[in-house]
């Protein structure tokens, strides 16, 4: 039969290949079994298998040293390893030795003929040509709608000097937008400087943005330059710049007023060129009437705002996104770039994805290292997305679908939830009300039950864009 399967099996065991004979023993796959590496060897050298079953521990060359044997003349052959020792050393050395799957006895059967079907499919999918995306170097990758504004903007400030507000939910790029800010802008050559206010401890806050002088404090034994200097002449990014101390807020409003600042413990005042883009998930607003952030400052920074969507309002993106990332995992992992099969990108396109761009991109990290062949299916997903239940009532239940992301938020640690989906959820309405009216403002504030006054006012702080004209 031209389309079976060629299937070796190598065990000393006499019962293990008389079970898995009989378990592979379809009529798509053809199976021989070996008691002897040596034997199997020569086999393979004749006529090599699509797939070699073979067990670790066995007289004379074991099955490591097979694997290994078989892998310098037949490099793309998948090895499934078994073996009675399911211990890590085992199980580190048959994937460090090129395993395909590792296989633990006493086993499952249907386990490893499902396993076998997996081989041979990759085995197969290995011997066709390879169709991945020639573009993966793009700075920011979105064809979404909502990106396309984040590029526009981008474009606009191309030649500006002018303080940008960055806002988004954690995870979706945020620093990667701040970096082509500063690449597309006259400050291209200077240094692009990035400090997480979240990260930072709140006494070390100050001497970190403004450096100090030799024994302004214990431990001060030389003069340190802080970011700001560092900065001069190019970009700082100060991430979650909601999370700044209100004493900081103060020293960095005058910093933005007057252009220079004085490090801790210093005397002597230090002048500098720099632009600031500042980014947060949170809704600055709300910390301003709250009083947990100046309102002064807050005006100093929020001169141009740029929106970030969620991973979950440019679902179109995601299948890019995803080859980009193991692309660059590969890369970075001196491996093999893997590809999704379209079921498996269809599943990671319909997942809410509350960490955002970075959860996927980790996930791509982690897929490139444990996915077994270099098709991924939906099986080889980790089983907290591979288990997500994709339950049908949320697409016609608003409710129920704002419900399953709050779970999913919260799930991954998030907080101030309010502070994100209150905006989201105006901005949401507000760009639904202008669709239907063409844009017609006054019809839109109606539709909404707000009046004109309200509307335009939400406008300039959620969709500035949208703000000017009728």
């Amino acid at each position: 039969m031209t389309d079976s399967a060629r299937i070796y099996i190598v065990d000393d065991d006499r019962a293990i290949r008389w079970v898995l004979e009989r378990t592979l023993a379809c009529p798509d796959l053809e199976v021989e079994s070996f008691e002897r590496a040596e034997t199997a060897f020569e086999a393979i050298a004749r006529q090599p298998p699509d797939v070699l079953v073979t067990d670790i521990r066995m007289p004379g060359v074991d099955g490591l040293d097979l694997m290994a044997r078989t892998r310098e003349r037949y490099p793309e052959l998948p090895v499934i390893v078994m073996t009675a020792h399911s211990d890590l050393d085992s199980a580190v050395a048959s994937y460090q030795g090129g395993a395909f799957e590792y296989l633990p006895k006493p086993f499952d059967v249907d386990d490893a003929l499902a396993l076998v079907r997996r081989a041979v499919a990759h085995a197969r999918e290995r011997k066709a040509p390879l169709d991945i995306p020639e573009s993966l170097t793009t700075e920011i990758i979105g064809e979404a709608p909502a990106m396309q504004e984040v590029f526009r903007a981008i474009g606009r400030l191309s030649q500006s000097h002018i303080t940008v507000m960055i806002n988004g939910e954690s995870g979706t790029g945020k620093e990667r937008v701040a970096q082509a800010l500063h690449q597309h802008s006259p400050r291209s050559r200077a240094p692009f400087i990035a400090l997480n206010m979240a990260a930072i401890p709140k006494d070390l806050m100050e001497s970190e943005l403004f450096g100090h002088e030799k024994g302004a404090f214990t431990g001060a034994t030389s003069q340190r330059r802080g970011r700001f200097e560092q900065a001069d002449g190019g970009t700082l990014f100060l991430d979650e710049i909601g999370d700044m101390p209100a004493e900081t807020q103060t020293r960095l409003l005058r910093v933005l007023a007057d252009g220079e600042f004085y490090r801790v413990g210093g005397h002597t005042p230090v002048k500098v060129d720099v632009r600031i883009i500042a980014a947060t998930h949170q809704h600055l607003e709300s910390l301003v009437e709250d009083g947990r952030f100046r309102e002064d400052l807050f005006h100093r920074l929020n001169v141009i705002r740029v929106h970030l969507p969620r991973l979950s309002e440019r679902r179109e993106d995601i299948p890019r996104l995803a080859h980009h990332f193991l692309a660059e995992a590969s890369r970075e992992l001196s491996t093999e770039s893997k590809v999704l099969t379209r079921d498996a990108e269809m599943h990671l396109a319909s997942l809410p994805w509350p960490g955002n761009v970075r959860q996927l991109e980790n996930t791509c990290r982690w897929l490139t290292v444990m996915a077994s062949g270099r098709e991924i299916l939906i099986d080889d997903l980790p089983p907290e997305l591979r288990d997500i239940s994709q339950d049908a009532g949320y697409a016609d239940d608003w409710r129920g679908a704002f419900r399953g992301w709050a779970d999913q938020a919260l799930a991954a640690g998030h907080t101030h939830l309010l502070e994100q989906a209150v905006p989201d959820f105006e901005r949401i309405l507000i760009e639904t009300a202008l669709k239907h009216t063409g844009g017609r403002k006054g019809e839109a504030a109606e539709l909404l039950g707000w009046g004109r006054n309200t509307l335009t006012r939400k406008l300039k702080t959620l969709l500035p864009a949208l703000a000017d004209g009728d």
